[in-house]
Formats: structure tokens, C-alpha cells, sequence
């Protein structure tokens, strides 16, 4: 099975997936933040890390995987514009169009 995980964070879905004990072949990440990354490539060295989800092409899964599909995309956008802990920019925050 391979997953897509969007603002993958430290890498949650592959702690949920490892705790349910679902298998996967390869974890394609999508996050920015380079302290979420560098925690989720020490405990997930395998992570396959795509950057920022707004530049990533669906063509790419087909030329890279030879026409292997995703076959479980996950992810939750951006919170921070909605969180009481923050400004509450809801719509205004630019994190919260994603």
C-alpha cells in the first residue's frame, strides 16, 4: 500500500498506521516545517518528504511509483488561524486556505 500524508507534521498517520498495525510500502509526506520533518525522519527514515503540498504534481506518483496508485491519502489542513491559542485570523490566516 502506499500513503499520502499532507501537512504530515512529525509524521502522526505513520504512528496511527504502525499502532493499528496497518502496512505500507512506501510514506509519501507532504509538510514544511523542518523541525516537523527532521523529528519525522529520525523516527521514519524511509519517509519519502515532498515539500510544500502546493507544489506537488499528481504526475509525479505516476512516473515515480510506474503507475503504482496512492492508495490512502490523509491529512488535516492548518489549524493555527482557527486555534484559540493563536490570533484567530480563521479565513484571514493564509495557512487556513490550504
Amino acid at each position: 500500500m502506499n500513503v499520502l500524508s499532507l501537512f504530515d507534521g512529525m509524521s502522526c498517520g505513520q504512528i496511527a498506521l504502525n499502532k493499528a498495525g496497518i502496512k505500507y510500502d512506501t510514506y509519501f509526506a507532504s509538510e514544511i516545517d523542518k523541525y516537523a520533518i527532521k523529528v519525522a525522519q529520525k523516527n521514519y527514515p524511509n519517509t519519502e518528504q515532498l515539500g510544500d503540498v502546493r507544489e506537488i504534481q499528481g504526475t509525479y506518483f505516476t512516473h515515480h511509483l510506474v503507475s503504482k496508485p496512492i492508495d490512502l491519502l490523509m491529512g488535516g489542513s492548518p489549524c493555527q488561524g482557527f486555534s484559540f491559542a493563536g490570533k484567530q485570523l480563521n479565513f484571514n490566516d493564509p495557512r487556513s486556505k490550504l
